[in-house]
């Protein structure tokens, strides 16, 4: 089975998805993290030289690559991968998806804790910034996040919360 991490940056997608790969014995693929190995850039300077169109193509490439690639993967997907081309739906036909639904103040807070300059689309933000940028980005996104199969509620998600999931489905 392949498990597809979706939600905003920040929500714990490679962190929970590290340890639930783990914890199932399945290969983890961060996908920005793919897609850098195999450019040979990192996202920011493909954002840069390339621009957010062309990055979204080689986004799907990879994510098409991941699924010929593995049988049993955990998946983090970058946070605008389920929101462009028709991603979602092939995520959906590729494995089972869960949607890691963080509260935005949460969020804030734990990108303020990291290295914004790694991210693109946060870089040189301020605080207010950063909070109404990530408010205004969830409320143009939840849609698609919401086509995953399952939802992860709250700030506090654990690997151990989503393998009970799986172990459900």
């Amino acid at each position: 089975m392949r498990i597809f991490l979706v939600g905003m940056m920040g929500s714990g997608k490679t962190t929970l998805g590290r340890q639930l790969a783990t914890q199932l014995g399945y290969t983890f693929v961060d996908l920005d993290e793919y897609i850098e190995r195999r450019e040979g850039k990192s996202i920011a300077q493909l954002f840069e030289q390339e621009g957010q169109e062309q990055f979204r193509l080689k986004e799907r490439q990879a994510l098409e690559a991941v699924v010929q690639e593995y049988d049993q993967a955990v998946i983090a997907t970058g946070g605008g991968a389920p929101c462009f081309l028709d991603n979602m739906q092939f995520i959906n036909r590729s494995g089972k998806s869960f949607f890691l639904d963080v509260p935005v103040e949460e969020l804030v807070n734990r990108l303020l804790n990291s290295d914004l300059s790694v991210r693109p689309l946060l870089a040189g933000k301020s605080t207010e910034e950063l909070n109404h940028f990530m408010t205004k980005t969830l409320s143009e996104r939840l849609w698609f996040y919401r086509q995953a199969h399952y939802t992860l509620s709250g700030n506090i998600q654990t690997s151990e919360a989503l393998l009970t999931l799986i172990n459900y489905i």
